[in-house]
């Protein structure tokens, strides 16, 4: 299991493969809050996303890597309301 204390606001969210996902806004129970700036477009613009803590590989130095690629990764993200953005 990871250390989430070493989680700090700020911090890139990666994917498996090296691409962005996000950027740590902070962590709420069991889930990473992603900054707004990275919600997405069209409905999912303008408010936060959440990525599961059970999804992280590791904890970098300034990046959080999760154990799945990104393009699998935002399937995962979750909503304020913890729907799944993608249906």
């Amino acid at each position: 299991m990871v250390n989430t204390s070493q989680i700090r606001e700020h911090m890139e969210v990666i994917g498996a493969d090296g691409v962005h996902i996000g950027t740590v806004d902070g962590i709420e129970g069991e889930r990473i809050k992603l900054t707004r700036k990275d919600s997405g477009q069209g409905s999912h613009k303008g408010h936060h996303h959440y990525v599961p803590l059970g999804l992280i590989a590791e904890v970098e130095a300034n990046a959080v890597r999760l154990s799945a690629n990104a393009d699998v990764a935002v399937t995962m993200e979750e909503e304020e309301n913890r729907k799944n953005t993608i249906s």
